[in-house]
């Protein structure tokens, strides 16, 4: 398995940071979206947030190329959903032109020493 780390922000504003978590409470991500991500070869996702600052960890199964920065968004229903949520996110000032979630690079491993 492995996987995969992305950061990205919130516009500063703590109703609208409120909004979003609300969004993605269980029950109000849209079963399209859950479906899309699990079509794609994710196995698991979670958002975490500290202030307006957001990391997203991917878990895929091994050799698969599954990831937020990949996946194609094709369908009309993951485009709607993207604009909504793109509403209350922010780029990161070091992202690429069009990119929302930025890869996070691992620099520790306690494993490692």
């Amino acid at each position: 398995m492995s996987r995969y780390y992305y950061a990205l922000d919130l516009r500063d504003d703590a109703e609208a940071i409120a909004e979003y978590e609300r969004w993605h409470q269980p029950g109000h991500v849209w079963p399209e979206i859950v479906a899309s991500i699990r079509a794609s070869g994710v196995e698991d996702m979670e958002i975490f947030c500290t202030g307006n600052r957001l990391v997203m960890v991917v878990q895929v199964a091994e050799w698969s190329d599954a990831s937020p920065r990949k996946r194609d968004v094709v369908d009309a229903k993951t485009r709607e959903w993207e604009a909504l949520m793109d509403r209350y996110q922010q780029r990161l000032p070091w992202a690429e032109v069009g990119q929302k979630w930025v890869p996070m690079r691992r620099i520790f491993s306690l494993v490692e020493c």
